[in-house]
């Protein structure tokens, strides 16, 4: 296995016994940093430091990335043009903050028969929203058993 020192000097393809003799020696650990490679690279250093500097490296990594979770708008059968400017402003704000929106229209009663004009409402928002914000569709309007549902999120 090729062996580094706890300097990073490289200290040449050695016997994997006579390369934890040299690590013990020195009161050290010998820690594998990766086995992809022929031979294997092992390095002498503090095996608790190793790993500290390795969470270090993933909560960076992880603090990096925002996880964008799946927010819901409802329009009502009867939302007014206002109301759905309103509902549109709080969808921006969500898609601004990198979340993708499910928008969904629930029908009840005599409203399931009238598809066509709660289609006409789902399109009036997504126009309302797109002058506010470009928007792209990750899911169709899509009918289910109680409405309509479909997911948008930022370009």
């Amino acid at each position: 296995m090729r062996v580094i020192s706890e300097t990073g000097e490289q200290l040449g393809v050695m016997n994997i016994f006579a390369a934890i003799d040299l690590a013990k020696g020195k009161g050290l650990d010998l820690i594998q940093v990766t086995e992809k490679v022929e031979p294997p690279v092992c390095r002498i250093g503090n095996y608790g430091k190793y790993l500290y500097t390795v969470q270090k490296k993933e909560r960076k990594i992880k603090a990096g990335t925002k996880e964008s979770k799946l927010k819901e708008i409802q329009v009502g059968f009867n939302t007014s043009p206002h109301d759905i400017e309103v509902k549109a402003g709080q969808a921006k704000k969500f898609l601004e903050d990198g979340d993708k929106v499910k928008v969904g229209m629930y029908l009840r009663g005599r409203e399931k028969a009238m598809g066509d004009f709660a289609k006409k409402k789902v399109e009036l928002f997504l126009t309302t929203l797109n002058g506010l914000i470009e928007i792209k569709t990750e899911r169709e309007l899509k009918r289910e058993p109680k409405g309509f549902s479909m997911i948008i999120s930022k370009k």
